[in-house]
């Protein structure tokens, strides 16, 4: 089938290495001077851990779960299991994490294997199986929680098809959303929680769809030859970004969630990609190989003075906003392997916060504040 094909190419684009967050050596280099004008439940939940940086690792063997501090102090491996533990994603109150795991599958990790979705509090204890029902989910994608951390959303195929479900945090009330030939995939809750935009790949292609979150009201709004791919809200919630091909190479887009307002933020022959909102909503960054491979970039919200925050000839990628807007944590492989770095949101003061081997892949900030 032509969606398949479809499917391919999309994966392609936007699969990530095993990671946390929505997922790589010397000393870090300044920015370039250049602007372009870029087990059981439990009842307890642990205090929030507030401005610790979750991401996965193979550090121990397997790809498993950690936290560290912001300067690479306290660096805590909260999974220990022998099969696979990643995409992770931090609730809203910091206290608990959802994660995937093939614990409970008997499948070989891969492009194609079935996984469960688990929580577990922040310290790593409590890890509950919410699904115990082994399915495939799409690789790249985190189970996400509503801002409010009453539910969660995924891209699941417990039916046969990749379609949005959502469920409680405690596992009950699994609702399929959309039901649809094709994948849906890529959920991201509005910030008020009342909408859910994803990314569905049909025998038309790969277009972005908003619905509420009960699943009615379905729009769909990009309907583009091209691939339009992974959706992310503006905090307001007022425009959605997305990577789109349509004008022959992957640029960053902005549009209203009813598909008006299209406006294209980026324009390079090269690929920009993962756009990143702050959290005012002021500015996005993105990973981008303009500059002859994947560096960071930063820019207005409407697509004004690109800044290059990375400088160096190894990769740098996936940016992930500190949730006071002041840093950037980001992956680099500029010192042999994949490592987690952090620096401020200007470029400077790039360090490298995890030293192993192994790669450090995902970063992902967790909440300021408890809500």
């Amino acid at each position: 089938m032509k969606w398949l094909t479809i499917a391919a190419v999309a994966l392609a684009l936007v699969a990530v290495a095993p990671g946390c967050g929505h997922g790589e050596p010397a000393a870090p280099t300044a920015p370039s001077a250049t602007t372009s004008a870029t087990e059981e439940p439990t009842a307890a939940t642990s205090a929030p851990a507030m401005g610790k940086i979750a991401f996965t690792s193979t550090r121990d063997g397997n790809w498993d779960i950690y936290v560290v501090n912001p300067d690479g102090s306290d660096l805590t491996r909260l999974t220990n299991h022998p099969d696979y533990d990643s995409f992770c994603s931090w609730s809203p109150d910091g206290t608990r994490i959802a994660f995937m795991s093939d614990r409970d599958s008997d499948t070989t990790f891969g492009l194609d294997f079935d996984v469960d979705i688990y929580v577990m509090n922040a310290d790593g204890s409590g890890q509950t199986n919410l699904t115990n029902n082994p399915a495939r989910h799409f690789l790249g994608d985190e189970a996400v929680w509503s801002p409010d951390g009453t539910r969660i959303a995924s891209a699941s195929d417990y039916d046969g098809d990749y379609d949005i479900y959502v469920m409680n945090t405690d596992g009950s009330g699994l609702t399929r959303l959309t039901d649809e030939p094709g994948f849906d995939v890529s959920p991201s809750w509005s910030p008020d929680g009342s909408r859910i935009a994803f990314m569905s790949l049909g025998d038309r292609g790969c277009d972005i769809y908003v619905m509420n979150a009960d699943g009615t009201g379905l729009v769909r709004c990009t309907d583009d030859p091209g691939l339009d791919l992974q959706p992310a809200w503006s905090p307001d919630g007022t425009r959605i970004a997305f990577m789109s091909d349509r004008d022959g190479n992957v640029e960053i887009y902005v549009m209203d969630p009813d598909g008006s307002g299209v406006t294209r933020l980026t324009d390079n022959p090269a690929g920009d990609h993962f756009p990143a909102w702050s959290a005012d909503g002021a500015r996005i960054a993105f990973a981008s190989d303009r500059d002859g491979n994947d560096e960071v970039y930063l820019m207005n919200a409407d697509g004004s003075s690109v800044m290059r925050l990375t400088n160096h000839p190894a990769y740098d990628g996936y940016p992930s906003w500190s949730p006071d807007g002041a840093r950037i944590a980001f992956v680099s492989n500029r010192d042999g392997n994949s490592e987690i770095y952090v620096m401020n949101v200007d470029g400077s003061a790039q360090t490298r916060l995890t030293d192993n081997p192994a790669d450090d892949l995902g970063p992902a900030w967790s909440p300021a504040q408890p809500r």
